[in-house]
């Protein structure tokens, strides 16, 4: 029997070797079949040749795309995605060739990510052919889709490039996601090289400062039409050409649009698996434009190319030249700093001829529009300057800008180049006091002094008296001041470390502790009691956090803990706000030992809509919370609910579809599926964590406890629970809520709120996040039923 067993699994394995190498060599998918990213092998098609090869390409540590890439290049150079800017998730997505002959990709809840739209009967295959080509094919033979006609940003040897097609750049080194950067036929015929960034766009090549036949192109022949050969020579119909470096050698070649938006020709070595660049349409990387992003300027420094801050501006973000930089101080007054042999391109505000240079600067200073303003010497051009984009240094200068910069950012003289007035006094002028009692004009010179000296001492009298009245009043004003006024008048600011250590006496009152940090309790100079919290595994810089808190700062509802501040000296990262009397929720719900108080239902009731009143205001304010669990929902003295530990992951962007990639964040069993699946988190992620808090107000029990038996996992505990919770639900009979509600309350509850609270809390831990309610949605809901 033993020996029976080996055998068997050895011929399993002999057959799992088997379908391993069959599923890595298929030439081609048949209709009806499918395949997973969870399938033994990520390999899908390869070509005859064995030159490309299809499949679900890995983007992230769970993420992948459907992508064709080199088989022969190291890292497998990826030429064409189909899903590009939406990867699938790892677990349970699926390429499928529909019966009706419709290729497809749907994610792991069966969403359609990207499909090929044919969904003709008489589609029979999809097979990858040598060129790199993805077709679906009839049983004729003929294409019916080609990946040939959708490039994402690389362009094979024999694919055509027409008016339909447009490389798109990657949006940095790495990473497959769409960038600013495109290469396309313009509606003047001509291939063109576009920046589109978020703010502003530009065509930068061929270069849009001279006129197309200027650049050797033509704009009559509206065929729209380029390809590249096997030998390395592109030909397009507006008379664009150019060749490969090593021209002439049928080799693996790729003209790819990089992220940096330069257009290069790549050759390929088989023997290495390396790339060779035989062409790139910018040998001088600063005449891209959005290189270094808004406000900035790139430099050449020994035949490399670098990027810099303008005076008077800071980088947004230090890992990405591309957002560019933004003002330190926007300060009045403003002067001017020169900036020779530079320009920055476009974006001009008016063009005058033949103008003074200080008609130029007037021009720029008068107008508050007006960021800085270039100005040819000799020919007496002007150009005022909108915004400062595409700046660069010219090894031939013909041109200066001059930037408006706030005084205060001056650094020297040289500053504030140009015509500068400058007193000139004469020693007597200058040292007056030896000649004052002269005998020609002395009694003249001696009344001009007195006089002076008189207006001088009223002078100050008269705010010695002023300051002593507003000091007098400000130390009588009544106690019973507006507190509007008071928050106000100490809002959000910075504290110093050693205010903060002797505002908590050296740290000593620990009122609790997260995976955010330690929270101490202390003192400000004011009297204010507040909650000072040690943030740790803080990574980023100063500047960013600084940039995340000014959103916090500015957040404020009765139900968020109010932020007075924060510090940020070297590795000290701490936030200040409120103290909240009370402490934590969970101290009231779960412990059991301590019955010298226990929520009654109307607290329990109105605990749950003011969680949903802070909440939706975050939501509405596009910040997500990630961390919704009763140790975050502080009670005040009245036991009114404050969230706490808001905003400190980074809020979502104000566009439309925003979505947020991020780590895990929170406490296991309040966590949404999202995470673990590895999908991009939004507001929903919070109403699954309410909706779990939800079931805890109502039991009085944390569900890490609810584990049902031969379950270990708490997630799927909650699933259950939830599938047998709507059960009931559905019935009309609520008797069972007796046993189910907290048993401490002694069955002194609200029904109809009570099944209520509990319908919402199982749709709010639905799965698919798409079928869980928003959270306005759920405090109308619970606003509906308060007596």
């Amino acid at each position: 029997m033993r020996d029976l067993c080996i055998f068997t699994t050895f011929v399993s394995f002999l057959i799992s070797l088997s379908s391993v190498s069959v599923a890595n060599d298929q030439s081609y998918l048949a209709r009806g079949s499918s395949i997973s990213t969870q399938d033994v092998t990520t390999a899908i098609l390869v070509s005859p040749n064995g030159a490309f090869t299809c499949g679900f390409y890995k983007v992230a540590t769970n993420a992948f795309t459907f992508s064709i890439w080199f088989s022969w290049a190291s890292g497998k150079t990826v030429s064409w995605t189909a899903n590009r800017d939406a990867p699938v998730n790892g677990r349970g997505s699926r390429l499928i060739f529909r019966k009706n002959g419709g290729l497809i990709l749907v994610d792991y809840n069966g969403m359609v990510i990207w499909s090929t739209n044919t969904t003709a009967s008489r589609s029979d295959r999809a097979m990858l052919l040598n060129s790199g080509n993805l077709v679906v094919m009839d049983t004729d033979g003929r294409h019916l889709w080609r990946s040939f006609d959708s490039p994402t940003d690389t362009l094979l040897p024999l694919q055509p490039m027409t008016r339909n097609t447009k490389l798109v750049s990657a949006s940095a080194r790495g990473l497959l996601y769409s960038g600013f950067y495109a290469f396309y036929f313009a509606s003047n015929n001509i291939l063109t090289l576009i920046y589109n960034g978020p703010e502003t766009s530009s065509i930068y090549w061929p270069d849009p400062f001279y006129m197309p036949w200027d650049n050797g192109r033509t704009t009559y022949n509206s065929t729209r039409y380029g390809v590249l050969d096997q030998t390395g020579r592109f030909v397009a119909s507006d008379q664009l050409e150019f060749e490969a470096s090593d021209l002439g050698d049928e080799m693996m070649r790729r003209l790819t649009l990089d992220y940096d938006g330069n257009l290069r020709l790549y050759s390929l070595n088989i023997t290495t698996g390396s790339w060779s660049v035989s062409w790139m349409a910018f040998p001088r990387m600063c005449n891209i434009h959005g290189l270094c992003g808004a406000n900035s300027l790139c430099k050449y420094r020994l035949e490399l190319e670098s990027c810099s801050c303008l005076e008077g501006f800071e980088m947004i973000e230090p890992s990405d030249w591309s957002k560019g930089c933004r003002r330190k101080t926007n300060t009045m007054p403003f002067s001017f700093r020169k900036l020779p042999g530079t320009d920055l391109w476009g974006y001009d505000l008016n063009y005058s001829e033949l103008a003074p240079w200080w008609m130029c600067r007037d021009m720029c200073l008068n107008n508050t529009n007006c960021q800085a303003f270039g100005y040819r010497k000799g020919t007496g051009e002007c150009y005022p300057k909108a915004f400062l984009f595409n700046g660069r240094n010219f090894a031939d200068p013909y041109n200066d800008i001059y930037l408006k910069t706030p005084k205060a950012v001056w650094s020297s003289p040289e500053l504030a180049p140009g015509p500068i007035h400058i007193c000139k006094v004469t020693e007597k002028e200058a040292y007056p006091s030896s000649q004052m009692f002269a005998a020609d004009h002395s009694s003249f010179k001696f009344g001009y002094f007195l006089s002076s000296a008189l207006t001088l001492l009223v002078i100050e009298v008269t705010l010695i008296i002023v300051g002593c009245w507003v000091v007098n009043k400000w130390e009588r004003r009544p106690e019973t001041m507006d507190e509007g006024y008071m928050i106000i008048s100490s809002q959000f600011r910075r504290f110093s470390y050693k205010e903060l250590e002797r505002a908590t006496k050296c740290f000593q009152e620990e009122l609790g502790s997260g995976t955010s940090g330690a929270v101490y309790k202390g003192v400000l100079d004011d009297g204010r009691e507040v909650a000072v919290k040690k943030l740790s595994n803080m990574m980023q810089g100063e500047q960013e956090f600084r940039s995340e808190l000014s959103v916090i700062g500015r957040i404020y509802h009765m139900n968020l803990v109010r932020i007075w501040g924060f510090c940020a000296e070297q590795t000290h990262k701490l936030l200040v706000s409120e103290f909240v009397e009370n402490g934590s929720l969970d101290r009231f719900l779960f412990d059991y030992q301590d019955l010298t108080y226990v929520l009654q239902w109307s607290q329990r009731y109105n605990i749950a809509l003011g969680v949903a009143k802070g909440l939706a205001y975050l939501h509405h304010e596009w910040i997500v919370h990630c961390d919704v669990e009763p140790e975050n929902i502080l009670l005040d003295k009245e036991f009114e609910p404050k969230i706490a530990d808001f905003g400190l992951v980074k809020v979502l962007s104000r566009g439309a579809g925003a979505q947020m990639l991020s780590r895990v964040h929170g406490t296991r069993g309040y966590i949404a599926p999202e995470w673990s699946l590895n999908l991009p988190i939004t507001g929903k992620a919070d109403v699954y964590s309410y909706g779990v808090v939800l079931l805890e107000l109502v039991k009085g029990v944390r569900v890490s406890s609810w584990v049902i038996e031969g379950e270990e996992v708490v997630e799927m505990s909650i699933r259950c629970s939830a599938e047998i919770l709507k059960e009931k639900l559905a019935t009309q009979d609520l008797s069972w809520l007796l046993e189910f509600v907290d048993c401490r309350l002694d069955g002194e509850f609200n029904y109809l709120q009570a099944a209520t609270m509990l319908k919402i809390a199982v749709s709010c831990v639905e799965e698919e996040r798409s079928k869980r309610p928003s959270m306005d949605h759920i405090l109308k809901t619970l606003l509906s039923l308060v007596e």
